[in-house]
């Protein structure tokens, strides 16, 4: 168990702390963007990630709390490279126009973090219509991360460094529906279940994981994407659930991981060398760890690859 420290491979354990795995490496020159980092680990990785000289962009749904983060974060790093962009992930229309901004400041783009996320709402639709958790955890992250592609690819060939893709996934993957991804019944009111559509949604950043390593594989593409368990950690994505956030967070005074070790990981494998070529994989505790069976299935990452796209096309 984590609460042991037990070091894995990486020399690396559940204790370990993002800026301890981020210790001694620079990351200048490097230029990422974190979803979510308005708050908790999206907070702490924007922090490290800038502590190491990685100019960091926020992409943020609300620009003054994204804006009090970085004020906050420059009070203590000087000299840190940090701007704030508007993201809703929940609406293709925001995704898109974040994109169109991104791509008209003529940045690069090395390290891509797709780490915002929602957990176990009542159910509830996007702005475009699709239940919340899939469409904000997958949908938003898949749309986003095909408009930067080609960023992504131009910023590897042309610095000729390693561009990496970082979904933030959690071990709720194991917690699905039994068909592992409802095609047919996502939108399925009388039948939806807040921790399985969750379950859902970190599945599916698992296998666009993969199915991306799979892609950037075939196409020579010098890419990694891995996806990743942060940690149990007493963070805000409870907070539709007062009662049992309440209990959480006291319980987990003891038991669960703090924002600085829930983080670690994220930048594990968003900047360090033990991570250079490593692609396709789930991470936890800094370290490469076992997914299930489903995540590993590749003709469901194909099938979930077509079904994305088909739902984030522009409708005429």
């Amino acid at each position: 168990m984590w609460i042991f420290g037990r070091k894995g491979a990486s020399g690396y354990s559940a204790c370990s702390t993002a800026e301890e795995v981020a210790r001694g490496i620079d990351g200048s020159g490097l230029t990422a963007i974190v979803t979510g980092a308005s708050s908790g680990i999206g907070t702490e990785t924007t922090r490290v990630l800038a502590s190491c000289g990685v100019h960091v962009i926020m992409a943020v749904r609300n620009l003054e709390s994204g804006k009090k983060v970085k004020e906050t974060i420059i009070k203590e790093i000087r000299d840190a490279k940090i701007d704030v962009m508007e993201l809703d992930l929940g609406s293709f229309a925001s995704v898109r126009k974040f994109a169109s901004e991104y791509k008209s400041l003529d940045l690069p783009l090395n390290l891509l973090i797709n780490n915002a996320g929602v957990m176990a709402p009542p159910f509830m639709l996007s702005q475009d219509k699709i239940e919340l958790q899939f469409a904000t955890n997958h949908l938003g992250h898949f749309l986003l991360t095909n408009l930067l592609l080609d960023n992504m690819k131009k910023t590897a060939h042309e610095s000729q460094i390693e561009g990496r893709i970082v979904n933030v996934s959690s071990e709720g993957h194991r917690y699905v529906y039994r068909e592992g991804i409802r095609f047919d019944k996502i939108n399925d009111s009388s039948s939806y279940t807040s921790i399985f559509a969750y379950g859902q949604s970190k599945l599916a950043n698992i296998l666009h994981a993969n199915e991306l390593a799979r892609r950037f594989k075939e196409e020579g593409v010098e890419i990694t994407a891995n996806s990743l368990h942060p940690g149990a950690i007493a963070t805000n994505l409870l907070r539709h659930h007062g009662i049992l956030e309440g209990v959480v967070n006291w319980v987990g005074k003891y038991f669960l991981k703090n924002i600085p070790q829930g983080a670690a990981t994220t930048c594990y494998a968003a900047l360090h060398p033990q991570v250079k070529g490593v692609t396709g994989n789930y991470f936890a505790d800094s370290n490469i760890s076992t997914q299930s069976s489903l995540s590993l299935d590749a003709e469901l990452a194909k099938k979930l690859w077509d079904f994305s796209l088909d739902l984030t096309e522009p409708k005429c």
